[in-house]
């Protein structure tokens, strides 16, 4: 940082860090600092009227002479041209390189405030493509930090200036897939959809390389399509997927969608092909020292394990995991774990432990809307744990609480969970009117979807 700050060129007397002006004025105003009339500058080179021309906004140079001119001037091209030295640029680029590279090792909060502090300073080197790399940046980092609506209006900046000149289709697919990563955060499922689905007709048609975007908007599709509970469309794009991950050889996105894999082959009951997927992207995690993303998956193989029929190596798995979470400071991660941990507490018979690690699981989310559907699905547990301690009050509350969770998140597969829960509370006091009103809903809302 110190070297390029040591090299940059100095702008003339009356230009300000990130002033604009039009080429013509900017060549009059650094002629006159240089204390050169037209015909001067020209140097026989040029005409006097050729440079009154440019001046007057009446031609534009090539790169040639615009080179000719800064050297004449004793100014750096990228100054003239831009009224941005080369020097400055590179330290701008080197900057957002540093931000990038703090959201790339999940170091998010510094990455935020390292994206807004030089936001500015990008803005005024008045380069497209590094105002877009920034918008884009911080807003990735903000949806893994929760900030869902501060990134969603960069995003939507970003998505503006994409449309314009100098950009590619493969510029704008990259926009559309974090919007919809987004939206899904919000869980908006449809509207990600819709935008995951653009993303990848402009990437298709696009004559650049986008095997690696196209892989990843097509696993966080399969994302939307599980949360939907349409298996077959989640299959196949984790699918497709996998063959675009495996052609790039990138262990990276490799991980990442044999994790989706292993998601859906889980939901579709193929544990043994879930566990085996599961092994996969660990065993990349472990390889890239990824140790966020190796908890995550210790969380996924105990809950496999769990349904494999061993719940003390499910339990190891997920006491592994909760370890890993705290280690790398992801509370969201922690509570996934409590949460995976409450449910096999439940479903081996030890209701108060279940209820403890759920209640703790919540308190973790601390309301996270970005983790509504896994706040519902805590609450979900925590509703059963008092209901088999036959606290049946304080179950009715929670489990209306997971209800009203699920009902936000425009999920009535969820729901249906809740109202057969409702329903067993209902059983246990003897309401079997109420019961069968719950259990009624729960099955006419289950016919509708496709399993």
């Amino acid at each position: 940082m110190s070297e390029l700050v040591s090299t940059e060129t100095t702008r003339g007397p009356a230009a300000e860090p990130g002033a604009f002006e039009p080429l013509g004025e900017r060549l009059r105003r650094l002629r006159v600092d240089a204390g050169l009339t037209q015909t001067q500058l020209a140097a026989g080179r040029f005409s006097k009227e050729y440079v009154s021309q440019i001046e007057r906004g009446k031609t534009r140079p090539t790169a040639e002479t615009m080179a000719w001119l800064a050297e004449r001037l004793e100014v750096d091209p990228g100054l003239l041209a831009t009224g941005i030295s080369s020097a400055e640029r590179h330290r701008t680029e080197a900057e957002l390189a540093r931000a990038e590279a703090l959201s790339e090792t999940h170091s998010y909060t510094e990455a935020i405030d390292e994206f807004a502090r030089i936001r500015p300073a990008v803005r005024g080197v008045g380069l497209p493509e590094l105002e877009l790399r920034t918008l884009t940046g911080e807003a990735w980092a903000r949806i893994q930090h929760g900030d869902l609506r501060e990134a969603l209006a960069l995003l939507q900046e970003a998505r503006d200036l994409a449309e314009g000149d100098g950009f590619s289709d493969v510029d704008r697919a990259e926009v559309l897939f974090r919007l919809g990563v987004c939206r899904y955060k919000l869980s908006s499922v449809s509207t990600a959809i819709g935008l995951f689905g653009e993303a990848l007709t402009l990437a298709e048609r696009s004559d650049l390389p986008s095997d690696l975007l196209r892989s990843n908007v097509l696993g966080w599709r399969s994302r939307c399509y599980r949360r939907q509970r349409d298996w077959e469309a989640a299959r196949e794009d984790v699918e497709r997927a996998l063959e675009l991950a495996e052609g790039l050889n990138d262990k990276r996105t490799a991980a990442q969608v044999y994790f989706q894999a292993s998601l859906v082959a889980e939901r579709e009951g193929h544990w043994v092909l879930a566990r085996k997927y599961a092994e996969r992207a660990k065993s990349y995690y472990e390889e890239l020292a990824d140790r966020e993303n190796f908890g995550r998956l210790l969380n996924n193989l105990g809950g496999l394990t769990y349904l494999l029929g061993n719940s003390e190596e499910a339990v190891a798995y997920l006491k592994d995991s909760f370890r890993v979470a705290l280690d790398t400071g992801s509370k969201p991660d922690a509570a996934h774990v409590m949460c995976s941990l409450a449910e096999v507490h439940l479903g081996i018979g030890d209701a108060a432990q279940a209820e403890s690690e759920a209640r703790q699981a919540l308190e973790l989310f601390d309301g996270r809307v970005d983790y509504l559907h896994e706040i519902g699905n805590a609450q979900l547990v925590l509703g059963r744990a008092l209901l088999d301690q036959n606290r049946l009050d304080e179950a009715e509350e929670i489990l209306r609480a997971a209800d009203n969770s699920f009902e936000q998140l425009s999920s009535a597969s969820h729901r249906a969970a809740a109202w057969v829960a409702l329903g067993d509370l209902a059983a246990t006091r003897g309401d079997d009117r109420e019961a069968a009103r719950h259990y009624r809903r729960a099955a006419e809302t289950l016919q509708d979807f496709r399993f």
